[in-house]
């Protein structure tokens, strides 16, 4: 195969923004000719970044569709091409925005502003990742082997993400970000007040109320609160707001973090000088920035610069890479094709892990996927072992159906990815753990990573051989 471009989009729906890149991909075959086709991205280059439009809301509960669609239209007037000209991307929709009650409908409206897109809706614990990627965390972590927080502080959410040698580790969401109060920036009085703040509010009997004209020194101390519970998400001294703030869960903290990265809108805000019109967003955003500027995390940890900062997200665009599981595969025939399942991949650290353990830290990262506590469809991936053991297989076989336990209950196909070439006889274990005739996938010889979708196709080559497309989010 000749080298090829194909163009993409990422469209990302955010609680304060709406925005998307768009990005140039080269394609080609690194096989020999006497093997199977391993298409590979070997170049990726953003060619256009849109502007920035605050996402537009019918009321509190409700996403304004027709502004977000006549907005991506005319980005793509601006960079000069036809929504057909695209091939594939992604629409993400994050933070408070994903709890809109029509949020399935807006993303619905959007996947036709592409040829192939994955469509997600990210929870908190899935928005941490792909914005750690985006920020750049997770390649410092690999190439420092080190571990590293990312905080994401959007518009609603403040997103964590921690990076241990590369690998994800660990996750967490707080309701804290720069439009948890909402002011008129030509009248300066406040328009709104996020509950949680109310709250916060009347506990520090704090005298800020909506419909009041705002004054910076009056709301310092209310700064200062959510500030101190971001200090204390990564282990910095104590606040007694940090479980109001909560939207999921924190963070272990059983390891040292020594270093952080920001992303998201709040970051660009982090070393501004304090500017006159300290309200010119109609937010908090900038004295959020300057606060935590001055906090306890610029002196207690070391803060890397990040690659990204408020297109963190946006800056993942759907994109393919093409691969073949052949030879050791197990597949029920009626659960293909499958089409944009996330993958959730266990890091190498779990997968030593006895059966019982094995099954605790998979469910635990199933919340990764899951939005209003439903049961997320997802592929399960694991790197495996190159010459496997009897007990090694048998391990892994009865800690994936016990840690996807609730799939089953719901009669969800187990879809499992092995990076190593064993899944003919973990195939065999699970069938052993699984009730009878339940309908499996398992393929090898596949690499993946958290954050990742994949599509199966139908069996070819008289069925050994399953075609595989991996769309990856691209973060450079």
């Amino acid at each position: 195969m000749e080298k090829e471009k194909l163009l993409t989009v990422g469209i990302d729906l955010g609680t304060s923004t709406t925005q998307l890149v768009l990005s140039e991909l080269t394609v080609e075959n690194f096989a020999s000719a006497f093997s199977v086709p391993r298409i590979t991205i070997s170049e990726k280059k953003i060619i256009f970044k849109s502007d920035i439009m605050f996402t537009p809301l019918l009321s509190q509960t409700e996403i304004n569709d027709e502004p977000i669609k006549r907005f991506v239209s005319e980005q793509y007037q601006k960079a000069g091409i036809k929504k057909e000209d695209i091939q594939m991307g992604a629409v993400i929709i994050t933070g408070e925005t994903a709890r809109k009650v029509n949020s399935s409908k807006v993303l619905q409206a959007l996947s036709g502003y592409a040829g192939d897109f994955v469509v997600a809706t990210a929870g908190p614990d899935l928005e941490s990742i792909i914005a750690g990627k985006g920020a750049g965390t997770e390649e410092f972590s690999k190439e420092q082997h080190r571990t590293i927080v990312n905080i994401d502080i959007g518009g609603g959410t403040s997103n964590l993400a921690v990076f241990k040698d590369g690998e994800i580790y660990d996750t967490a969401c707080f309701d804290i970000g720069g439009r948890l109060i909402k002011i008129n920036p030509q009248t300066q009085k406040i328009v709104y007040i996020s509950p949680k703040v109310q709250q916060l509010i009347k506990e520090i009997q704090s005298p800020v109320s909506v419909g009041q004209r705002v004054d910076p020194d009056l709301l310092q101390p209310i700064i200062s609160e959510l500030v101190n519970v971001l200090e204390n998400s990564v282990g910095i001294g104590k606040s007694h707001f940090y479980d109001l703030f909560i939207t999921n869960h924190g963070l272990r903290l059983d390891n040292e973090i020594p270093a952080i990265t920001f992303s998201g809108g709040v970051a660009d805000c982090l070393y501004e000088d304090r500017p006159t019109d300290i309200f010119k967003y109609g937010d908090i955003g900038l004295l959020l920035g300057h606060r935590l500027r001055h906090s306890r995390l610029f002196t207690e940890k070391e803060v890397l610069q990040s690659r990204e900062t408020i297109r963190a997200t946006v800056v993942g665009a759907g994109s393919h890479t093409a691969e073949v599981s052949g030879s050791t595969i197990v597949y029920t025939e009626q659960v293909l094709p499958i089409k944009n399942l996330p993958i959730l991949k266990l890091s190498q650290e779990d997968e030593v892990l006895t059966s019982e353990k094995m099954a605790a830290r998979i469910i635990d990262k199933l919340n990764w996927h899951s939005l209003e506590g439903d049961v997320p469809k997802i592929a399960l991936a694991i790197k495996g072992i190159k010459n496997p053991a009897f007990t090694d297989i048998q391990r892994y076989g009865e800690g994936i159906v016990l840690g996807l336990d609730s799939l089953i209950k719901q009669k969800i196909p187990l879809i499992i990815i092995v990076d190593t070439d064993m899944a003919k006889a973990l195939g065999h274990s699970l069938h052993a753990f699984l009730p009878k005739k339940y309908p499996f996938v398992c393929l090898d010889s596949v690499k993946v990573e958290n954050g990742d979708y994949i599509d199966i196709g139908l069996p070819v080559a008289e069925g050994a051989v399953l075609p595989v497309i991996v769309k990856t989010l691209i973060f450079n």
